[in-house]
C-alpha cells in the first residue's frame, strides 16, 4: 500500500455516518479570516473611489497597463474571437449553448392569477433588468460564461454584463469572448476578482451597477460576493468543486477513478469522495487514482486535492452510501450502480445527480443542458442549481372588490389592533365610516 497515493479512508462499521460527514465537510470559510479582511478593504475602497481604485487593483493583480478606457472589450474584438475559432470548437460551443437554452426554456416559471367573484390573487414573474456574470480567469472557463448567461437570456434579462480578468497583456481568452457572442452577452469587461464584484455591486463611471451577481470564482471572488450581499443580489457563494460517487462495485475502477479526478484536478480545496460497499472495489479505485494522477496534465493539483480532501468510504450497504451522501450534500453526485434510478430515490441533498455508468460528471459541466453552477460545500441541503428563476423576481398581485373588503374587514382590523398598529386598522375602517 506504500506506493499508493495518500487518501483518507473511512468505514461505516467503525464510525457513524454523521461523524464521517463532519470530517468530510468541515466549515471552509472559517479558514479565511485574513482573506476576508483583505477582500473587505478592497470592496470598501472600490465603493468609495470607483474607477480610481478599480484601476489600481486591476493593475496590481492582473493587467499592469490597465486604464478605465480599456476595461470594456469592443464588440469587434468579440466578433473576431468568435470568427477565428476552429470549426470543432465553434460547433461544440453552439451545441452547448443550444442545449442549455432548450433545457431552461422548459423551466421558465409562469405567472398565475386566481380570479374569484369578488377578488383576484396571484403571482407575477418578471426578469431582472441587469445581471453581472463572473467568469474565472485561471483557468479561463468559457463554460461558466454560457452556463450563467444563457439562462439569464432565457429569463428575459435586459442586459447581461460579463467580467473576466485579463492576462498580463490585457487580453481575454478568445474562447471566453466567443462564448460571450454565442450566449448573447451584451457587454464584457477585462476585470476580475473582488474589485470586479465591488464595481458591479456599486457601479463606477465605466462599470454599470447590476441587480444581481452570479458565477463562481476564486475564494476572493466568493468572499467579495458575501461582502456585497444586500447591496446587490447574489445567487450563491460557490466554494471549491466537489464530487461524491456511489458505486456498487460493478463499474470499471478506471472509470470511477477518472470521474473522481475530473473534480480533483481543480485543486487542493476540491474534494472527491467514493462511497462503496465493496472493499475490493475501493482498493482497485485507489490503485487507479495513483496510476491516472501520474498521467494527468494537472496531476499535482489532483494530488493535492486527494490528499487534503479526498476520501474512500467503505459502507455496510448501498443504504449506508446513500446516508453518507445525504449527510455530505455534494455538489455533484454520481450513482454508478446497476439500478441507479432505484438507488437515487433515497437521495435528498445534491446539486446534480448523474445516473448510470455513461453519465460522467463532465456531461453536466459542458453540454447536457442544466447549469453547472451548483450548490457547493454542503449547501445543497437547502440550495438549488442556478436556473432561470435566479434571473427573475416575483411580485404578489392582489385585487379586492368592495364586497371582498367588507368580508375580511373586521378580521383585518382585529389583527392590526392586536399588534398595536392602529393606523393599519384605520386604513380599512375608514372605507366604511360614511
Amino acid at each position: 500500500m506504500s506506493d499508493l497515493i495518500d487518501i483518507r479512508t473511512y468505514d461505516t462499521e467503525k464510525s457513524s455516518v454523521e461523524a464521517i460527514a463532519a470530517e468530510l465537510r468541515p466549515p471552509l470559510f472559517l479558514k479565511f479570516a485574513e482573506e476576508t479582511e483583505a477582500v473587505s478593504r478592497i470592496v470598501r475602497d472600490v465603493a468609495a473611489r470607483g474607477d480610481e481604485a478599480l484601476v489600481e487593483y486591476v493593475r496590481k493583480f492582473d493587467w499592469p497597463s490597465a486604464t478605465p478606457e480599456g476595461f470594456e472589450v469592443p464588440q469587434s474584438e468579440i466578433e473576431a474571437a468568435h470568427d477565428s475559432l476552429p470549426d470543432d470548437q465553434r460547433r461544440a460551443l453552439k451545441k452547448a449553448c443550444d442545449q442549455v437554452r432548450s433545457f431552461h426554456e422548459r423551466a421558465l416559471p409562469e405567472s398565475w392569477v386566481n380570479r374569484q367573484a369578488d377578488r383576484a390573487l396571484g403571482q407575477r414573474w418578471m426578469p431582472l433588468e441587469r445581471v453581472g456574470v463572473c467568469v474565472p480567469g485561471t483557468p479561463p472557463l468559457p463554460s461558466t460564461l454560457y452556463m450563467c448567461a444563457v439562462p439569464a437570456r432565457v429569463a428575459g434579462v435586459d442586459e447581461i454584463v460579463v467580467v473576466c480578468p485579463a492576462k498580463e497583456d490585457g487580453k481575454v481568452q478568445e474562447l471566453v469572448l466567443a462564448a460571450a457572442k454565442e450566449a448573447q452577452v451584451d457587454r464584457v469587461f477585462r476585470i476580475g476578482g473582488p474589485q470586479a464584484v465591488a464595481a458591479m455591486a456599486f457601479g463606477t463611471d465605466t462599470i454599470p451597477r447590476v441587480d444581481k451577481i452570479v458565477g463562481p470564482g476564486s475564494i476572493y471572488t466568493t468572499l467579495a460576493k458575501r461582502e456585497v450581499f444586500g447591496q446587490v443580489g447574489i445567487e450563491s457563494l460557490p466554494g471549491p468543486s466537489d464530487v461524491l460517487i456511489i458505486s456498487d462495485g460493478n463499474a470499471p475502477p478506471a472509470w470511477v477513478a477518472a470521474d473522481l479526478l475530473s473534480q480533483a484536478e481543480h485543486g487542493e480545496l476540491s474534494s472527491a469522495i467514493l462511497c462503496t460497499p465493496s472493499e475490493d472495489h475501493a482498493q482497485a479505485v485507489h490503485r487507479e487514482l495513483t496510476r491516472q494522477t501520474a498521467e494527468l496534465e494537472r496531476g499535482e493539483h489532483a494530488l493535492d486535492s486527494l490528499r487534503e480532501r479526498g476520501a474512500l468510504v467503505l459502507c455496510r450497504s448501498l443504504e449506508d452510501c446513500v446516508a453518507v451522501a445525504n449527510a455530505v450534500a455534494p455538489e455533484h453526485l454520481e450513482v454508478l450502480c446497476e439500478d441507479a434510478e432505484e438507488v437515487s430515490q433515497g437521495l435528498r441533498t445534491a446539486g446534480a445527480i448523474f445516473l448510470g455508468e455513461h453519465t460522467p460528471e463532465p456531461v453536466g459541466d459542458y453540454v447536457a443542458g442544466p447549469s453547472h453552477v451548483l450548490p457547493t460545500e454542503g449547501t445543497a441541503r437547502y440550495a438549488s442549481p442556478l436556473g432561470v428563476e435566479d434571473f427573475m423576481r416575483r411580485s404578489s398581485v392582489l385585487e379586492y372588490s368592495l364586497g371582498a373588503l367588507k368580508t375580511d374587514a373586521q378580521d383585518i382590523i382585529t389583527l392590526a389592533e392586536a399588534e398595536g398598529l392602529t393606523a393599519h386598522a384605520r386604513s380599512v375602517r375608514i372605507r366604511f365610516e360614511e
